[in-house]
């Protein structure tokens, strides 16, 4: 089958990674479509962090095998995959417009007119200096230089980690109205179940380095009678 006519963005086959003594993902088998926002969602210490990375192609698995629009991820991965970690990675002494500058030189793939216009969106002043930012602030700036790139996958662990409600929701709005269905996929990893809840299509329950449960937000609504979030609490309750 040609990568044209597969329907998925990411394909994992019995996935195991060890770190040490550590098994942090034991055989993880899924299949997630083009064009769909997932949802990772688990508790600290799940995996979720473990299998963006090996996605994005910053560590490998164990065994098994892993393909990302029909590839297997390795460090040329940056020119299909924007992958935003979990940690802060922005330079302080930089503004605003000189951190978006920066990291547009590295990727082709840059979209310089969609940046001005989130940043606007997302009340960004370019000529503030990002260690006068708040951290909602500097997460709202981490969204825009992934949501810049011309990418069909992008992986965002834990957008929302520590940042106040106001920032949630325009981050949230922003992904919804920057995402591009026919081009793109999205996997977001998060706790912040009940404000995410209305843009994911699928959700994919990640409980000691397993898939508990991964099916469409639809179907689990009707299944449990409830909520994501009152899910999340049955599952890890």
């Amino acid at each position: 089958m040609s990568s044209e006519e597969n329907p998925y963005m990411i394909e994992l086959k019995d996935i195991h990674k060890k770190y040490l003594l550590k098994q942090a993902i034991s055989g993880i088998d899924l299949q997630i479509k083009k064009g769909t926002i997932v949802g990772l969602l688990g508790p600290n210490g799940s995996g979720k962090s473990t299998l963006l990375k090996m996605m994005a192609g910053l560590i490998y698995p164990t065994s098994g095998t892993i393909l990302v629009g029909g590839r297997k991820p390795d460090v040329h991965n940056k020119q299909h995959v924007a992958y935003l970690p979990e940690i802060d990675n922005l330079y302080g002494w930089m503004t605003v417009r000189e951190t978006l500058k920066f990291i547009s030189g590295f990727y082709k793939d840059w979209q310089a007119e969609r940046a001005a216009e989130m940043l606007v969106k997302m009340e960004l002043d370019e000529n503030q200096k990002v260690r006068n930012l708040s951290k909602g602030m500097r997460a709202r700036l981490k969204l825009i230089a992934a949501l810049s790139r011309n990418v069909p996958l992008i992986l965002l662990d834990e957008p929302f980690s520590g940042i106040d409600p106001s920032s949630r929701a325009k981050i949230i709005r922003s992904i919804i109205s920057e995402f591009q269905s026919d081009e793109q996929t999205i996997l977001l990893s998060t706790h912040s179940v009940n404000e995410s809840e209305p843009m994911f299509d699928d959700v994919i329950f990640l409980q000691n380095g397993q898939v508990k449960i991964f099916d469409s937000t639809e179907n689990l609504r009707e299944t449990y009678g409830c909520s994501l979030e009152n899910i999340w609490e049955k599952v890890y309750g």
